[in-house]
């Protein structure tokens, strides 16, 4: 049986009078990567902290690799590496020169060349930190994270301020290392990055997670329906919310002779599930349409209904 490799109950975190973690509670099994999904001041970065050994927390058991973060002694920290939102480099050393002298503070750690390559910084290895690109510099941020051969990499916020190319190198980066076996845990505000990366997810929200699992079972379960769009005779754009949309459209096929001009069907995305489950989904109120003459209340626009 594949043993976990972080198991999190009842976590509570206090700042003053806010709680940043309330009750929170996670399995992470070794060897996947874990999404951490959440608006800002959901309680991700602080359970990261957490479950690295950076943050006392207040309440509750963690376990991470077989041990307490909180009483983990040098041997633990040299078998997770973490990855912070800023960047930890010197400015003055070279890559090489950064990545070595990483190095020596583990037990047992990767060859730098092999890791200096592996993140994709070869050609850059002599040049000076500061003048690497953000996305360099990110790319260096990794390869201290991993220097060490951790088990366990923790990611936070790792592609914030990324243009799209450089976020789907990294994407490139973090599948190369998971597939030699390292247990990820990502947090992201990007979803379609979480979608790409992950093989479970948690959303948390005030503290809480509430809701986990693989990204399409959660479409699935809190996604309900799907959307129908379609252009009326007039050019006037008409969708309509439905758990029924193949009968829908039939019903629109008798309105049109031939093709349903525009006809979409939409499902709910992941956007849409995490906008739900946080309760970041309210939308002003629209002016009610008049419902359309000939057409089922199940077709009928939402907006008429």
């Amino acid at each position: 049986m594949t043993r976990n490799a972080v198991e999190v109950r009842g976590l509570r975190k206090q700042y003053g009078d806010v709680t940043a973690v309330d009750g929170l509670d996670l399995t992470i099994r070794q060897g996947e990567v874990f999404g951490l999904l959440g608006p800002n001041g959901a309680g991700k970065s602080t359970t990261v902290e957490i479950l690295q050994g950076h943050r006392a927390r207040d309440g509750g058991e963690v376990s991470v690799l077989g041990a307490d973060p909180a009483r983990g002694g040098r041997a633990w920290r040299s078998r997770v590496g973490i990855v912070w939102q800023d960047e930890s480099a010197p400015a003055e050393l070279t890559v090489r020169e950064t990545v070595e002298h990483f190095a020596r503070y583990y037990p047992a750690p990767r060859d730098p060349a092999e890791v200096i390559a592996l993140v994709g910084l070869e050609h850059k290895r002599d040049q000076r930190v500061k003048a690497l690109s953000g996305g360099q510099r990110r790319r260096l941020d990794v390869a201290l994270g991993v220097i060490g051969d951790p088990e366990l990499l923790l990611l936070d916020e790792p592609t914030t301020g990324f243009d799209p190319a450089a976020r789907r190198q990294f994407w490139d980066l973090i599948r190369l290392l998971a597939d030699g076996g390292t247990t990820i845990v990502l947090t992201t505000h990007y979803l379609e990055e979480a979608e790409a990366l992950a093989d479970r997810l948690a959303v948390i929200a005030r503290g809480k997670v509430v809701a986990e699992g693989e990204p399409a079972g959660l479409r699935t379960r809190f996604g309900s329906g799907a959307t129908v769009e379609w252009t009326d005779p007039d050019g006037t754009p008409r969708s309509t919310a439905t758990e029924t949309p193949t009968r829908v459209v039939a019903e629109l096929m008798a309105r049109f002779d031939g093709e349903i001009p525009g006809l979409k069907i939409g499902r709910p995305t992941l956007e849409d599930v995490y906008l739900r489950l946080t309760g970041q989904l309210d939308r002003p109120a629209q002016p009610p349409l008049p419902a359309q003459p000939g057409v089922s209340a199940a077709a009928q626009p939402e907006e008429a209904r």
